[in-house]
């Protein structure tokens, strides 16, 4: 049974920061790599970060410099640790499995307003 469980989300002031988790169960987690994606009302859900089996990263350049993506493979997790945080960041953030997603978990709010 595949699951996949986001947490961290909240209401946060413009430069204010957050960390998110994502706790993912039923596939070998450390075989994949595993992406942050975001949906923002009225857009398509998108990829801002993702990180390789041997940790390398990639960061849409939207969120390069202020997002940074990790995993422990020990727990199964990935983070997504966002800094300096602005408006336009406000969304749902979901994770997965790349390249061959599994079912979506429920996602977590992220609100940045003042």
């Amino acid at each position: 049974q595949v699951q996949l469980v986001e947490s961290g989300g909240g209401l946060v002031q413009p430069g204010g920061s957050l960390r998110l988790s994502c706790a993912a169960s039923g596939f070998i987690f450390s075989l994949y790599p595993m992406g942050w994606y975001r949906e923002a009302p009225g857009k398509q859900r998108e990829l801002v970060a993702n990180i390789l089996r041997d940790g390398t990263t990639d960061i849409a350049d939207s969120v390069k410099g202020r997002f940074t993506i990790s995993r422990d493979n020990a727990k199964n997790t990935v983070f997504l640790q966002m800094n300096s945080l602005k408006p336009e960041d406000t969304a749902v953030y979901y994770c997965n499995r790349l390249p061959s997603r599994v079912s979506w978990g429920q996602g977590t709010q992220v609100t940045v307003s003042s």
